[in-house]
C-alpha cells in the first residue's frame, strides 16, 4: 500500500510538473519573475554616447551582462548578434553591458565577433551590483513597465527558434 501511494504521488509530481512546464513555455534556461523593479543605470558607450534605462520604457528590453574573458559569453555572442537581426532594435532593444574592462579590450572583441552590437561600460561595476547577477553571462527581460520579468544565466542560443517564439511571445503579452 505504501509503495502505491508513493508511485502515485511520483506520477502526480512529474505530470503536474509536465503541466506547468507547457503552461508557461519557458525555453531551457529561461526563469520567471514576478514583478521586480529593474535597477536604474546610466551607461556610456565607447563613443560617449549614454543609455538610461528609463528612457526606453514602453518596449521590453533585453539587458545582457558580459565579459570578454567570461568562456560562455564569447560562445554566445554570435547568437545575441543573430536575434538583434531577427528581432530589430525598434521593437527589442538590446542593451548590452560590459563588465568593468577597458575599452580597447571591448572593442577589439566586439570588432572580431558581432561587428553590430554595441556595448556599453559598466566601468565601476555599479551596474552589476545593483542587478547582482549570480554569474556570467547574464540576461533580462525586462517589461514596459521596467520590471523585470525573466532571466537566463549563462549561455543560451538565442537566435534559435525556441527563443525567438519566446521572446515574441512574451512582446505580445501586457503585464500589470
Amino acid at each position: 500500500m505504501i509503495i502505491r501511494t508513493w508511485i502515485v504521488l511520483v506520477v502526480f509530481i512529474v505530470v503536474t510538473q509536465v503541466a506547468l512546464a507547457t503552461e508557461t513555455g519557458l525555453p531551457f534556461g529561461i526563469r520567471a519573475y514576478s514583478a521586480t523593479p529593474a535597477p536604474r543605470f546610466q551607461l556610456q558607450n565607447m563613443d560617449g554616447e549614454s543609455i538610461d534605462l528609463q528612457t526606453l520604457r514602453d518596449n521590453w528590453v533585453f539587458v545582457h551582462f558580459w565579459a570578454s574573458w567570461c568562456g560562455p559569453c564569447r560562445l554566445e555572442m554570435p547568437a545575441i548578434e543573430k536575434l538583434s537581426q531577427i528581432i530589430t532594435y525598434d521593437k527589442l532593444p538590446i542593451v548590452m553591458v560590459n563588465v568593468a574592462e577597458d575599452e580597447d579590450t571591448v572593442f577589439s572583441f566586439l570588432a572580431e565577433v558581432t561587428p553590430t552590437l554595441d556595448s556599453f561600460m559598466d566601468t565601476d561595476g555599479q551596474a552589476i551590483e545593483a542587478w547582482k547577477p549570480r554569474g556570467l553571462p547574464a540576461t533580462y527581460l525586462v517589461d514596459p513597465a521596467g520590471n523585470i520579468r525573466y532571466q537566463a544565466l549563462g549561455g543560451r542560443e538565442w537566435h534559435q527558434l525556441e527563443y525567438t517564439d519566446f521572446i515574441k511571445r512574451v512582446m505580445r503579452k501586457k503585464h500589470e
